[in-house]
């Protein structure tokens, strides 16, 4: 229950921050959520990584459904990507869920020891 927690809290904080914050600021959120919501460290990494990694590859595929897939296509061709949109979509939420994962791990670390 804890891990749906976190994983929903990363993934609403990291939207609502993004409305004003740069890109960067989902490390900022999933580090607090796991701060907040003590788990284990791999619970904490998957927790901010899925959170992340929806949310990003949600909003990254409702921009490209609103436009037709014409931007991502362009820069699908500029990557070696061979012009897939979907794998651009794929990509993007694989680094935004790892920075969330990477971010909150790094929180359960920090946490004392003592448990």
């Amino acid at each position: 229950m804890k891990f749906l927690i976190a994983l929903l809290l990363t993934a609403l904080l990291s939207f609502v921050g993004g409305l004003w914050l740069p890109w960067w600021e989902i490390a900022g959120a999933s580090f607090i959520v796991s701060v907040i919501i003590p788990q284990n460290s791999r619970k904490c990494f998957f927790a901010g990584f899925v959170g992340i990694f929806l949310e990003w590859g949600i909003l990254s595929w409702w921009i490209d459904f609103k436009n037709n897939s014409i931007l991502s296509q362009k820069i699908a061709q500029i990557l070696p990507l061979g012009g897939s949109s979907y794998l651009l979509i794929f990509t993007t939420a694989i680094i935004g869920g790892i920075v969330g994962g990477l971010s909150a791990l790094a929180a359960s670390y920090l946490r004392p020891a003592s448990k």
